[in-house]
């Protein structure tokens, strides 16, 4: 992983966040610099409502970040960017983490 340690639980929520192939898309889209809502919605061709649900998904996991700005006319302008993020998946490192990973819901409990 990266050298920053994510915990289990971080790694869990990156990990979901890339298992999807929109959220993908939406990565190598903003690659190469950051974009308005809008623009990232027409040029995925996909509807803006469901672009900021995969938006706040990759938000959340810490793979994007957004800014609200005024237009020159005055309206609302929200961008989003990659924030910058490396992982090195080894075995070593997912045993590293094993001690942070929250207990899977359906873990039933022995007494």
């Amino acid at each position: 992983m990266d050298s920053e340690d994510p915990t289990g639980a971080e790694v869990l929520a990156i990990f979901s966040a890339l298992a999807n192939p929109h959220r993908l898309r939406i990565l190598g889209a903003l690659a190469d610099g950051r974009q308005y809502v809008s623009l990232l919605a027409r040029q995925l061709g996909m509807s803006r409502p469901l672009l900021h649900m995969h938006l706040q998904k990759l938000q959340t996991a810490g793979l994007v970040s957004g800014e609200l700005e005024l237009s020159e006319d005055g309206k609302a302008v929200k961008y989003f960017e990659t924030t910058p993020f490396s992982m090195h998946v080894t075995p070593q490192a997912i045993k590293a983490i094993v001690p942070t990973l929250p207990e899977p819901a359906d873990r039933k409990e022995t007494d």
